[in-house]
């Protein structure tokens, strides 16, 4: 199936401005999810919210945000407040500098996206392209979507132009926090352990012959689960509840008491009458039409 581009850019570099469109470079569509179901009846469960002081449910018309300052303190935002926060969405990316592609750490390296060109783009596209692999050089540049802003990394990956979100560097721990003692390493030892890598060294990553054998076995499983019939369950939707949660004493003693009061209501008026039949108005319509 033909990759579908999700949305459209304009790449701008000096003068030069490129209109591509953008694509996700991986695919959620290939992930095994599990859905919650209730162990008894096989049911599908939903998320509610529940407040700590009250125990009730809250709906979310009545949810606001909140950061925690301190211990058990929180200062409160509406969706305007932070909506109002938010970065504005862009629909370009304008390179500020070019940096050699080693220079980018991969751990840094975060959601990765193919642009490719759009119509009259191709020669301008192919010409930043093949600068980039020829120079061995990446454009680094902004971008804001979905209320956030990003740093991206434009590289080519053969005939494609990738963008590479990256990490803000607030949000990556540096290597030094990592406590790695310094044993003394022989000169006998380091010569074995490169010959050990000379001789498993290949001339390029193939990520074709790692094959994920947990999506494999769970596939699996599921078919094997599916074609047995013993374990499969059908989730009924139950009609929506109160929002409040009810204590079961509660509960039965508010039954109970409106039990009470219905019988006796009942004792006051006497015995019931024959109710009076009430037709249907398409019923009665049809009886006078015949008549």
């Amino acid at each position: 199936m033909a990759a579908r581009s999700i949305s459209s850019l304009t790449i701008s570099f000096g003068l030069v401005a490129i209109p591509v469109k953008l694509y996700p470079a991986t695919q959620s569509s290939s992930a095994i999810s599990f859905n919650l179901l209730h162990k008894k009846d096989g049911s599908r469960l939903k998320q509610q919210y529940v407040c700590q002081k009250e125990g009730v449910v809250v709906d979310r018309d009545e949810i606001i945000k909140g950061y925690e300052f301190a211990k058990d303190q929180y200062v409160s935002f509406t969706g305007e407040e932070i909506k109002a926060l938010e970065e504005v969405g862009s629909h370009s990316v304008e390179i500020s500098e070019f940096v050699p592609i080693e220079s980018v750490d991969p751990v840094f390296y975060d959601k990765t996206y193919y642009l490719a060109p759009d119509k009259g783009a191709g020669k301008p596209y192919a010409l930043l392209t093949e600068a980039l692999k020829q120079s061995g050089r990446a454009g680094v540049g902004r971008w804001a979507t979905r209320g956030k802003g990003y740093i991206v990394l434009l590289r080519p990956v053969g005939d494609v132009l990738a963008m590479q979100q990256l990490h803000y560097v607030e949000d990556v721990r540096p290597a030094s926090e990592v406590d790695v003692p310094k044993p003394e390493v022989k000169p006998a030892e380091l010569k074995l352990a490169q010959q050990l890598i000379d001789q498993q060294t290949a001339d390029r990553f193939d990520p074709s012959a790692f094959k994920d054998d947990t999506r494999a076995r769970i596939h699996a499983a599921i078919e094997k689960k599916v074609e047995q019939g013993t374990e499969i369950s059908v989730s009924e939707v139950a009609p929506e509840r109160e929002g409040k949660v009810i204590d079961l004493m509660d509960a039965l003693r508010a039954s109970l008491q409106r039990t009470e009061s219905a019988r006796e209501q009942v004792s006051r008026l006497g015995p019931r009458k024959a109710p009076k039949r009430v037709e249907e108005p398409a019923r009665a319509a049809r009886r006078k039409r015949n008549a």
